[in-house]
């Protein structure tokens, strides 16, 4: 859907969280210790930042001040992902639902642009962090392609291959895509990612 110029990524995010959100339903506590590609963290790390993440788009969608959230979540089981993360992402859809938020500038850890671009950054670190989260459980779902596709295509326009990648971006310098990569594997190595090895 295209509204004044720009792609609404609200269908967009909206897929894409119950895509991680399905996944997330499938982590059971003895997987919590896994590594993930997302290196700084195993899977509990990397969903206490998904959970903690989704916390900040949530004030941001509702006119706080984002940058004041930490985007890590303590407080939660670890029979209790699942539950946070509907939780979190419920409330996140419902803050983005007004048309007004698109277009009204908003506070995010790139910097001050428009709230639909700061909810497609959204779509691609939730995006990644699922293919994440896939790599460590052994991808137990087929992932949706078009929402590579659209994660891709933000990347390649936030994090251009002329914009250096120091310790103020949060992803690691691009890697190579191995031949015939789909494009999870081609979104992974533009930030930086290296599939985990299953042998």
């Amino acid at each position: 859907m295209t509204t004044d110029g720009f792609t609404d990524p609200r269908p967009v995010y909206t897929r894409a969280t119950a895509q991680a959100a399905a996944l997330i339903s499938a982590v059971r506590p003895e997987d919590l210790t896994r590594p993930t590609p997302c290196t700084e963290f195993d899977v509990r790390g990397l969903l206490s930042h998904i959970v903690g993440g989704s916390r900040r788009i949530a004030v941001v969608g509702e006119g706080g001040d984002g940058m004041a959230v930490e985007p890590i979540a303590g407080d939660v089981e670890d029979d209790g992902w699942g539950a946070a993360y509907d939780e979190i992402r419920n409330r996140v859809l419902k803050a983005w639902e007004s048309d007004e938020r698109m277009t009204s500038a908003v506070r995010v850890p790139w910097g001050e642009v428009p709230g639909h671009a700061a909810l497609s950054g959204y779509v691609m670190e939730i995006v990644t962090h699922t293919w994440d989260l896939a790599e460590a459980l052994g991808h137990p779902h087929e992932l949706d392609p078009e929402l590579a596709e659209f994660a891709l295509t933000t990347a390649r326009t936030v994090l251009p291959d002329s914009r250096p990648r120091d310790t103020a971006t949060p992803f690691a310098p691009r890697t190579r895509a191995p031949e015939n990569a789909g494009p999870y594997e081609e979104l992974a190595a533009w930030l930086g990612r290296t599939p985990l090895d299953h042998a």
